[in-house]
């Protein structure tokens, strides 16, 4: 979600380059591993520990809020990092797209652990459940540890399965050198294995647990409450330990202070292993005018979305690929600007209907957008460059408000050329920007929570919207109402406070008052919606407008260049492509998907050219 005047609940981004203190969630000081795209599979594969990983996207608003919540559960079992580690990676950082891109990573957050010893082909097991609060996930971390065989037992875990009292009782009476500590719970009790964990990095002390099932300790033990500790001292002698509260945190803090008992001289401080430095400079803030709408900001958002967004799908098919396909022809038919933006997004459209396939790679994609055919006038500039969706320090705002904004332009393109979406399918929709926008985030949007708000909101009132003009104010409408619930919040930028939008200094006829209430004269609003993302409103400042140089970008197919043609090569550019029209049904059965597409894009690059030549 997203926009200059609010940045809705998904607002941290990275300005290229500018990788500062001040736009992290996560810092050395935290309890936690930050690791990198470089250091993940170094450190998850044959670790000692098994490890509990979040990726996370900095721009997420929900990321941002659940921040505190992950640093408190890191700080809460950082006792246990021996035998399993807590771990952030950050998505939206460039450096990282490639590893979440192989790991899979589609939403934010994804929480994915990492077994001990795991292989370098395991690529981790997802987190599934809906509460990710912190009692939940420590017991996650408890079940990842139990459920380890054998052959890959963390290195130090002690036991945590119970013990019995033919194990047990043995030991009353026994002389030691250490004290010995027997919880005994309920089956469906962690508090047992938590203090086992909590108590890994102290020496002096050893705890076992046991279950209420087992009567015949129970009777040697006079046990009746639970969870109970009994305490067995070195000198052989044994009693029933009596705390205030018979609840993990009194009873670690009461083990920890027997005589003899002190952290082990092994422990260590969590490392962080391939973190992203805080020595970067930070892109200094650039003013600009407000009443204005950039294509800087449009560009990039499609620039991210078509090149980080969608490249965490492999491939895309059913429902995926039919959204997909009609975010392309909204923006094929709709975007105002033209020139080298449109004509991508209408070769793309062209290309994806003209596939008689179910299912198509994303890197055949990406080939396109990158524009590897070298079609003339397809451009799309490969970086991020924030003009209005810049934020007051890095890290704020940048892909979220572009994305808002670039649907806010969509639907006032909409109502002004009526026409521009017959025969695409999309023309029986009472709104299809709007139906478009549902379904995008709902499919490809990273950001899972703030996916759901959206989708609660559209289906209490998006079937009320019945023509192009009230799509307009639906939007505006919703955008004010999740600006409203998140002012204040983590992802607030300070410098665009999220308030009712527009300002009074932007558009003071459309505010008034009656019997001293604000209200907003709908009118005006609608007028100055109209105007402010209008065509006319456009401005290309700060864009950068120079394409690739070499084949950094561009890898060009032999023959294929773009220099005057004679009779004779238009000719044969002619028959190359219908020749490659004509065997499409045999590159259907290539057995490479990459390359069958890539030599469908052929078809799309000879196809182009003729039609030029004409």
């Amino acid at each position: 979600m997203f926009r200059l005047w609010f940045s809705a609940g998904v607002v941290l981004w990275l300005v290229p380059g500018c990788v500062g203190v001040a736009a992290r969630l996560y810092t050395e000081d935290d309890p936690l591993v930050i690791l990198s795209g470089s250091s993940l599979q170094p450190a998850v594969t044959n670790s000692s520990s098994a490890w509990l990983v979040q990726f996370y996207s900095s721009w997420c608003g929900h990321c941002i809020q659940y921040s505190s919540t992950w640093k408190t559960l890191a700080q809460d079992v950082q006792d246990w990092q021996r035998v399993i580690r807590v771990a952030v990676l950050d998505c939206a950082q460039e450096q990282n797209f490639d590893v979440c891109k192989e790991f899979s990573i589609k939403f934010y957050p994804t929480f994915k652990y990492f077994r001990a010893h795991a292989a370098a082909t395991d690529k981790g097991t997802i987190y599934r459940g809906a509460d990710r609060q912190i009692q939940s996930v420590r017991q996650l971390m408890v079940n990842i540890l139990q459920n380890h065989t054998r052959l890959d037992w963390p290195d130090h875990c002690p036991p945590l399965e119970p013990y019995s009292s033919v194990e047990l009782l043995p030991l009353l009476g026994r002389r030691s050198d250490h004290f010995l500590v027997i919880i005994v719970e309920e089956p469906d009790s962690f508090v047992g294995r938590e203090v086992i964990l909590d108590l890994l990095q102290f020496s002096g002390v050893e705890v076992r647990r046991a279950l209420t099932s087992d009567l015949p300790l129970l009777d040697a033990l006079k046990i009746t409450t639970f969870p109970s500790v009994y305490l067995l001292h070195p000198n052989g002698t044994h009693t029933h330990l009596h705390v205030e509260k018979c609840l993990r945190f009194f009873f670690v803090s009461f083990l920890r202070t027997l005589p003899g008992v002190q952290r082990s001289s092994s422990s260590s401080s969590v490392a962080q292993m391939g973190a992203l430095p805080d020595t970067q400079s930070t892109e200094p803030w650039r003013d600009f005018n407000r009443s204005k709408v950039y294509t800087a900001d449009l560009e990039s958002a499609l620039h991210y979305l078509l090149r980080v967004e969608l490249a965490t799908h492999n491939a895309l098919e059913g429902e995926e690929l039919k959204v997909f396909k009609d975010f392309v022809i909204l923006v094929a038919k709709l975007y105002p600007v033209g020139g080298s933006v449109v004509k991508l997004m209408e070769t793309l459209s062209d290309w994806l209907l003209s596939l008689p396939l179910q299912r198509i790679p994303y890197q055949a994609i990406l080939d396109l957008v990158d524009n590897k055919m070298r079609i003339s006038g397809v451009f799309l500039g490969a970086e991020l460059r924030w003009v209005g969706c810049q934020g007051s320090r890095v890290g704020l705002r940048g892909y979220p408000c572009s994305l808002w904004t670039l649907f806010h332009v969509l639907t006032v393109q909409h109502e002004a050329t009526p026409t521009a979406l017959e025969n695409t399918g999309l023309e029986g929709e009472s709104a299809p920007v709007l139906q478009v926008m549902r379904r995008y985030i709902g499919t490809f949007f990273g950001c899972e929570e703030c996916g759901r708000h959206f989708e609660q909101a559209a289906a209490d009132g998006l079937d009320a919207v019945q023509d192009p003009e009230q799509q307009i104010q639906w939007l505006w409408n919703q955008h004010n109402m999740v600006n409203s619930r998140l002012a204040g919040s983590l992802s607030d930028d300070p410098l665009f406070p999220k308030a009712p939008w527009p300002s009074p200094a932007l558009c003071a006829s459309c505010h008034e008052e009656t019997n001293g209430v604000h209200v907003w004269n709908q009118d005006n609003v609608l007028r100055f919606l109209r105007h402010h993302y209008g065509a006319s409103n456009l401005s290309p400042r700060s864009r950068s407008r120079s394409k690739p140089k070499g084949d950094r970008v561009f890898d060009v197919e032999p023959g294929l260049d773009s220099g005057p043609r004679s009779v004779r090569d238009q000719d044969q550019t002619r028959l190359n492509w219908i020749s490659c029209a004509g065997q499409k049904t045999n590159l259907l059965t290539d057995d490479t998907a990459v390359q069958r597409l890539r030599a469908l894009m052929n078809c799309v690059c000879y196809y182009e050219r003729w039609t030029r030549s004409d």
